[in-house]
């Protein structure tokens, strides 16, 4: 997912590591973009909380008013990772989602 590996490009150079394991996200809500910036909040808690990162969409669902993704994850090997910066949140700060052809194409901006 473009967006996620545009999030994790902000903390620098991830590699991961280990046993992976599957994750499922479900948002609901009436602002795609904000359903958007509620999943990448979730890949940051998840970095910073258990130090995994997602490695593999296994299937999402994105419509007008639900995200729903099923991910796989594990653990950032922090040996070999290259970190450049810390991300604090993603912000709210010209958030927003467009079709594009082909799917979509966002805009979102990270406090670090």
């Amino acid at each position: 997912m473009p967006a996620a590996e545009g999030l994790y490009a902000a903390f620098g150079e991830l590699v991961a590591g280990g046993d992976g394991s599957i994750l499922c996200f479900d948002f609901q809500g009436d602002d795609p973009s904000v359903m958007l910036r509620d999943f990448l909040t979730e890949l940051l808690i998840l970095f910073e909380r258990d130090q995994r990162c997602l490695v593999a969409v296994v299937d999402a669902a994105f419509t007008e008013s639900r995200l729903v993704v099923t991910v796989n994850t594990a653990p950032v090997d922090l040996e070999r990772s290259a970190f450049h910066r810390e991300v604090k949140a993603i912000t709210y700060h010209e958030l927003s989602i467009r079709t594009v052809p082909g799917g979509y194409e966002a805009t979102f901006i990270v406090d670090i």
